[in-house]
């Protein structure tokens, strides 16, 4: 039986629910409702963990409860719990330097500023580990506010408009994981990096 680790990154609480930060947290809970399956919390795990079957496969969903800049203690916790190795794992996660509607899946690479991915290379002590990145934008560049922009912009609430875009890229993305267990994952690499929200 194949087993497939899927880990949203984000924000615990409501108050941060709808935050573009929490796109990680919003993909695994699209994917968890469709296959009928709750998270339940799992304090050992430092997260909220969901399951299912497709395929002959099991996938592991977790939303950690640590918070966003401790994201590696959750991260940590679920690879020392299930003794897996890394190429097992795939992070999603938000990424402000990417256009709204791009996707970007990496097998390796450094933290690019993101606090969720810098505390999981800290705690794994390796950036060896799949990332798909969802782009949310940057944010308005006002001169001498630039942190405080950014802050605002990845805890500000997705739009309508946003969402309209987060719809179809969410769309893709449960496609391509669906997929994890019977194509090369160089094939739903491709798939996920030529995705063009315009063209659907």
């Amino acid at each position: 039986m194949n087993e497939i680790y899927l880990v949203g990154l984000g924000n615990p609480g409501k108050k941060y629910s709808k935050n573009r930060h929490n796109i990680g947290f919003l993909m695994l809970e699209n994917l968890s409702k469709k296959y009928n399956s709750n998270f339940l919390l799992k304090n050992k795990l430092k997260s909220s963990f969901a399951e299912f079957k497709l395929n002959d496969s099991t996938y592991r969903l977790f939303l950690p409860t640590t918070y966003m800049n401790n994201s590696g203690d959750a991260v940590l916790a679920i690879v020392d719990w299930y003794k897996i190795s890394l190429d097992k794992i795939f992070i999603i996660v938000d990424d402000k330097d990417l256009p709204l509607g791009k996707i970007r899946f990496r097998k390796k690479g450094g933290s690019g500023g993101h606090n969720g991915l810098k505390s999981i290379i800290e705690k794994l002590k390796t950036d060896n580990f799949n990332r798909i990145r969802i782009g949310i934008g940057s944010p308005p560049s006002i001169e001498g506010t630039k942190d405080f922009n950014t802050i605002s912009h990845v805890l500000g609430n997705i739009s309508s408009e946003e969402k309209s875009i987060l719809d179809k890229v969410n769309k893709r993305v449960i496609e391509s994981l669906e997929q994890l267990n019977i194509k090369k994952e160089e094939y739903i690499m491709s798939e996920l990096n030529s995705f063009d929200k315009d063209k659907i």
